[in-house]
Parts: C-alpha cells; sequence; structure tokens
C-alpha cells in the first residue's frame, strides 16, 4: 500500500530537520528551521534564519517577521499555520555573522531540498519571494537570468515576469526602513496590492 502524501512529507520534513551537510561551516551548528503542510496555499520563500530564530527555532520569530506580518496582513494565528502558509528559506539554518551583518545564506540548501519540498506543495496560490537572495535564486531558475541583472526594486514594483500568483518583496529586516524612505512607491502601492493578494488566496473556496 502507498503512503500518504502527508507521511511521506513528515519524513522528508524529518530529513531536512535533521540536515548537517553544512555542520562544519555553522559556527553555530545546524538548527534546520522550515514550516510547511500539505495544504499551504500561500509560500513565503525568505533569506535564513536569524540569532533569534536559531534559539527560538520559530521561523520569523523575531523583527523582521513583525514587520513581514504586518506587510502581508496576516495574523500570528494564521501565519503560523502551517495548513495555510509554508515558510521556506533559502538557507534553512543561520549562517552566522560576518563585517556587516548576518551571512548570506548557505548555498547548499535550495538546490538540495526546495524542489523536494515544493513537490508537496500542490495548493499553493501565491508565493512571495523576500530579499534578493530568494529573487536572484528564482529568477535564474524561473527567467533564466543571471543573478548580476537582478534590481530588487524592479521586481518589487514590478513582479510579472513571475506571473500573477507571485510578488517579491525587500527583506524586512530593520535595513528595509531606509529602502522604503527610497521608494515611497512600496508603501503606498505594493503593500495595499500584497494584502489584498494574500487575503484573496487565503480566502476559502
Amino acid at each position: 500500500m502507498t503512503a500518504p502524501a502527508d507521511a511521506d512529507l513528515a519524513g522528508l520534513l524529518r530529513e531536512v530537520r535533521a540536515c548537517t551537510v553544512c555542520a562544519a561551516k555553522l559556527a553555530e551548528g545546524p538548527r534546520p528551521v522550515v514550516q510547511i503542510g500539505a495544504t499551504a496555499r500561500l509560500l513565503i520563500i525568505g533569506q535564513a534564519p536569524g540569532a533569534r530564530v536559531h534559539a527560538s527555532g520559530i521561523p520569523w520569530s523575531d523583527p523582521s517577521g513583525d514587520r513581514l506580518r504586518d506587510w502581508t496582513g496576516l495574523s500570528r494565528g494564521t501565519f503560523y499555520d502551517p495548513a495555510q502558509v509554508a515558510l521556506m528559506p533559502m538557507g534553512f539554518c543561520y549562517p552566522g555573522t560576518g563585517a556587516s551583518g548576518d551571512l548570506p545564506p548557505r548555498p547548499e540548501c535550495a538546490p538540495l531540498w526546495h524542489e523536494r519540498l515544493l513537490a508537496h506543495l500542490p495548493s499553493v496560490r501565491l508565493t512571495l519571494l523576500v530579499g534578493s537572495h530568494a529573487l536572484k535564486y528564482y529568477a535564474r531558475q524561473g527567467l533564466g537570468r543571471p543573478s548580476s541583472r537582478v534590481a530588487l526594486a524592479d521586481f518589487v514594483r514590478d513582479s510579472s515576469a513571475f506571473g500573477p500568483d507571485v510578488r517579491v518583496l525587500p527583506h524586512p529586516s530593520w535595513r528595509s526602513g531606509t529602502w522604503m524612505r527610497q521608494h515611497p512607491w512600496f508603501e503606498a502601492e505594493r503593500i495595499p496590492d500584497l494584502q489584498a493578494a494574500v487575503a484573496a488566496r487565503l480566502a476559502p473556496g
């Protein structure tokens, strides 16, 4: 008898959470953080856990998460309901800090896990690519564009190249305040569009 899809997903998530591929390169050690449910209708692809998320094991449990929830209009209850929202970073573990903040996501994670996890998300109606790392990776995958030709602000303002079911966002770190002041149209135009799209895709039916 074939195992149900949910059981297959549960096994895959155990694999992800037990992953030690990058252990030697992670100063704080591996602690993969991900939230996936087979019925999720919203997929948020972020960057990598920060130090607070590494400590808690809960995705987006930091000020960046608070800002992202404000942008999307999602309550904490909905945001952390895997039956509705999938949270999948580019790098599943905290990469540590460098000279100017957190290091980039480890490059091993997305090629190793994303396609396998996406195969268990048949109900996704809207995908949010959050930050330049997610944008560059999926621009190369879906649009065939090298990362050097990907301008975040251009795709945030108009993500139609990815189709109607994708939105591109800046990363909601403390630096986003400066970015938003430089691009006032984001708050005036894109956030209302984002909130309407999220609400529509999560609506019953």
